[in-house]
């Protein structure tokens, strides 16, 4: 591998006009279908098949058509000032007039007032009004929007306080917004602190962008054949940019130090693809099947979210190896320091705070490798308690007008109200089709933790009916899940007795069937990721006890991130300074998807670290003396590419979707416990204790697996004649 990408780095540097032109048609190409595509659209039918819920929504979808028309819906909640109620002559004019004026608006299909509806709370004080649009939320015009507005405005003018839910009025929320041009401003003034150079510094960040920018027109390109959402697209920046930069920062890198060690510019870009790019390589390829791999849970969002990301990393792998080493040919010396455009002589590297920190942990391993054991696994144990969920309205800011109608339901019509259960009954095999379904509806009514249920409806053929039936308690409170549960339970009896059967959905029953069924994943795909971590180190090292030593790391960084995101986000320890209004159950994509990522990220340190240490143990080095190497050449570069990825994660951190804020937070701090605790410690001090035993390897098994040479030692040989230029004949220092 590292011949051939040799080769490729000194082509892209001898046609580096070729390579740009290239690239900026492949952007501009990509930029074209963004433009010309239709808007993405994600009918969120079979989000996650399998599961009871699913069923259920399907089963509505065949029996009863139209019924899961998806046009756009404002919940107009109506609080009457204190000491009055909503059906007070003047509040109820005013109710009134606001459905008459919303009904007249050529988009709405109907209004429903809530003094024909029954929509008003037993104590008079709240009611809601439901306006049900023709068109998607999406195909709303600022004009229809407006329109709405205009007349909530002029109930909230009689006196009334009015707020909105549901999806015509709502807002999309930002990206990451000042919070991630912050993150990519930290990057740039890491990078220029790292290199000491503007020209270094930049060229990292412009590829990065270059390759974001090309990854996330794609996806817009793509987005009406395969319902790609907001969400997924952020996420393939967040991680395209953050691995951009670092898969560009160790080439730049690697290019600078064989510049200062004498090489002529088109050496120094082969040797620098051919060393660094392939670990470039190994680490976007376990990045790549990590996330794949997501595609294994049953999710299609989460799968989407993982090819996604998935193509913006291979994405940034090909700038690496192409796009950098052609602009390193367009300004060879100015990405050099000072000593090196000056020819000055390179000091001897005797130390650096990479190799004095190596050194410190050589002399106390078994401390520093408690330390972090014991420190991580503290961390960890919030992870134990670990509620997955969907937050919903309750999750937004007080600030928005959703959050405060939730509150305005919950308060005037109960908890359970913001989450009705929704359920189907097949009654296809009943005698009696309406006897079977009023017994069923008794039952459930009189189960403990049920407020009340509706009146069914009916199909056409008469065979399947439909009513909701409201908890007690909130959506995401766990009585909630144990009513879910109860009701099922009766199911049995209920149809041994009717001779129908029935199933529970909704958007609260969907929510918790999700939670279980990705809760239940969590454990196989986390062993999953370890196996496949095993056997890629395996291959990339040479050695049976350096990768369980990075899979133990990385179960402890990425179990540590996740006690970490419970103790925030579930626990509300610290939530204000974040943003988080409510603390409530995790995000049910959000932990396999973190595990996906962190795998990833966590195999990028591990071969950028390791892959140098072995480097210098096969030229020859004693095993601690190749620790030390491999801290002097590479920690400062881990640290600045991991406080890099800490910055742009951190930027997320500021968007308004709840996930996209959970996901950044878990990736930084995840990416500060893998960088910092595991490779720069716990790695060194096993390392240590471990001596030439690290890179035991049977010989059966050395004569099995295949030779990558992710080290380069392939180039200590005069490589072959390479486009008409015979390389140098003197062996190649790396």
């Amino acid at each position: 591998m590292a011949t051939s990408l040799y080769r490729l780095g000194r082509t892209a540097f001898r046609r580096r006009w070729l390579v740009v032109l290239l690239w900026v048609v492949i952007l501009g190409g990509a930029g074209a279908g963004a433009a010309l595509a239709p808007a993405s659209s994600d009918d969120g039918t079979s989000f996650m098949p399998g599961i009871e819920a699913q069923k259920a929504f399907d089963l509505i979808g065949e029996r009863f058509p139209g019924a899961d028309a998806d046009g756009a819906t404002a919940r107009i909640v109506f609080v009457a000032p204190e000491g009055e109620k909503v059906t007070a002559a003047g509040n109820r004019a005013a109710i009134d007039t606001l459905v008459t004026e919303a009904s007249d608006e050529p988009k709405v299909a109907n209004a429903v007032s809530p003094f024909t509806a029954g929509a008003v709370s037993e104590d008079g004080s709240t009611a809601y009004a439901t306006v049900n649009y023709e068109v998607k939320a999406d195909d709303l015009t600022d004009t229809d929007k407006a329109a709405l507005e205009k007349t909530i405005g002029a109930a909230r003018a009689s006196g009334l306080t009015v707020e909105v839910g549901g999806t015509a009025l709502a807002e999309q929320p930002a990206a990451g917004g000042s919070a991630e041009a912050i993150g990519i401003g930290l990057a740039a003034v890491i990078l220029l602190i790292t290199f000491g150079s503007l020209a270094a510094a930049g060229l990292p960040l412009l590829t990065a962008v270059l390759g974001v920018g090309t990854s996330m027109a794609a996806i817009m390109a793509l987005g009406s054949v395969f319902g790609l959402s907001l969400t997924t697209g952020t996420l393939a920046s967040m991680l395209g940019l953050a691995v951009g930069i670092d898969y560009a920062l160790f080439v730049v890198s690697r290019y600078r130090e064989e510049r200062a060690n004498g090489h002529e510019p088109a050496e120094a870009a082969g040797l620098a693809v051919g060393t660094a790019g392939s670990a470039v390589v190994f680490a976007g390829l376990t990045v790549v099947i990590a996330l794949a791999g997501l595609t294994v849970v049953g999710v299609p969002m989460l799968t989407k979210m993982g090819l996604c990301a998935a193509g913006a990393v291979v994405v940034a792998v090909l700038v690496a190896l192409t796009l950098v080493p052609a602009l390193l040919g367009m300004w060879p010396d100015a990405v050099l320091s000072r000593r090196t455009r000056k020819n000055s002589p390179v000091p001897a590297a005797t130390g650096n705070g990479g190799s004095r920190w190596a050194r410190f942990v050589l002399r106390r391993p078994v401390v520093v490798l408690v330390v972090s054991v014991v420190g991580l696994g503290v961390l960890a144990l919030p992870a134990t308690s670990l509620e997955m969920g969907m937050p919903g309205a309750e999750s937004k800011p007080v600030s928005s007008t959703e959050r405060r109608a939730y509150d305005a339901l919950a308060d005037g019509f109960g908890a359970g109200f913001n989450g009705p259960l929704t359920i189907v009954v097949d009654a296809k095999d009943a005698t009696d089709a309406k006897t079977a379904v009023r017994r069923i509806a008794k039952e459930i009514g009189a189960t403990d933790g049920v407020v009340s249920v509706s009146s069914a409806q009916f199909n056409e053929a008469g065979d399947t009916a439909l009513f909701s039936a409201v908890p007690a308690t909130g959506p995401n409170d766990e009585h909630t899940k144990d009513l879910v549960r109860t009701i099922r339970s009766e199911r049995a009896a209920l149809e041994r007795a009717t001779g129908a059967t029935f199933e529970v959905t909704g958007s609260t029953a969907m929510n918790i069937d999700i939670a279980g069924a990705l809760q239940a994943a969590l454990v196989p795909y986390l062993a999953v990721i370890v196996v496949l971590a095993l056997l890629l180190l395996l291959v990339v090292f040479r050695s049976v006890l350096v990768p369980v030593k990075a899979a133990f790391g990385f179960l402890l960084s990425v179990l540590a991130a996740l006690g970490s995101v419970v103790a925030v986000f579930q626990w509300g320890w610290g939530a204000q300074l974040l943003g988080v209004e409510q603390a409530g159950p995790i995000m049910s994509l959000m932990p396999i998807f973190l595990v996906g990522i962190v795998f990833g990220l966590a195999m990028d340190y591990e071969v950028f670290l390791v892959a140098r240490m072995r480097e210098a143990y096969v030229h020859g080095d004693r095993a601690t003396d190749a620790v030390v190497s491999g801290f002097r050449h590479s920690a400062r570069v881990v640290v600045a590419a991991a406080v890099i990825m800490i910055a742009v994660f951190s930027g997320f951190v500021g968007s308004g979707e709840s996930m996209v804020k959970t996901i950044g937070f878990g990736l930084a701090v995840a990416v500060l416990f893998d960088a910092f605790v595991v490779r720069m410690a716990l790695v060194p001090a096993v390392l240590a204790l471990l001596g030439d035993k690290a890179w035991w390897l049977p010989k059966w098994l050395d004569r099995v697996l295949p030779r990558v040479d992710v080290e380069g030692a392939g180039l200590t040989t005069p490589p072959p004649v390479v486009g008409g230029e015979t390389a140098p004949q003197e062996p190649v220092r790396v």
